[in-house]
């Protein structure tokens, strides 16, 4: 290798560090929510994040087999509330494994787009509007139902169309393209 090629080379090399350094410096001055045991950016959209959650592998499943990766990645914004793990492992056994089949598409995207709200809510503004609904407050999904928000002490909860309540655990992890908030129990339309 002649003199002029190493030093393209090394030209090559010192910038590939000053940008990945600059893009690390970035990630390291936003404020992140750590889910799953990996922090969530709110320089990322929402798929970008999820992905690296430990604690959303079954959410991240399904919403491939129900084609909305592209949509969840778009520009939003979207207010997702998000079943763990465990959330989908207290459904019935096999339930999970019979949705993400291709021929129950419809049905899983149903119930996807039941934990999606249209626009960015994060829980201030979730807690002021069922504190000005004196006590709850309804709210419609992407799905086009509504699901019910209600507060017990400091805790957010929301019920589905089933009666089945689901609890906030984590609140305000905020994405590019909207906010997620974790929730601990499937909500069904």
């Amino acid at each position: 290798m002649n003199t002029q090629s190493k030093i393209t080379v090394l030209a090559m090399v010192a910038l590939s560090f000053v940008f990945s350094g600059k893009v690390t410096a970035q990630m390291m001055k936003e404020k992140t929510v750590m889910v799953g045991g990996a922090p969530m950016y709110p320089s990322k959209n929402i798929i970008e994040n999820a992905v690296n959650s430990k604690d959303h592998k079954t959410l991240v499943a399904a919403v491939k087999a129900a084609g909305l990766v592209e949509t969840l990645e778009g520009k939003g914004p979207f207010t997702v509330l998000a079943p763990t793990d465990a959330a989908f492992a207290k459904l019935p056994k096999g339930t999970v494994e019979t949705l993400v089949k291709p021929e129950n598409k419809t049905m899983l995207t149903s119930i996807l787009t039941y934990h999606v709200l249209p626009g960015r809510y994060n829980a201030k503004e979730i807690w002021a509007a069922v504190k000005a609904g004196n006590g709850k407050s309804m709210m419609k999904t992407v799905q086009g139902e509504e699901l019910t928000f209600w507060t017990k002490g400091k805790d957010l909860y929301i019920k589905d169309a089933k009666g089945n309540s689901a609890k906030v655990t984590i609140a305000d992890v905020n994405q590019s393209n909207g906010v997620i908030h974790v929730i601990d129990t499937v909500l069904m339309p």
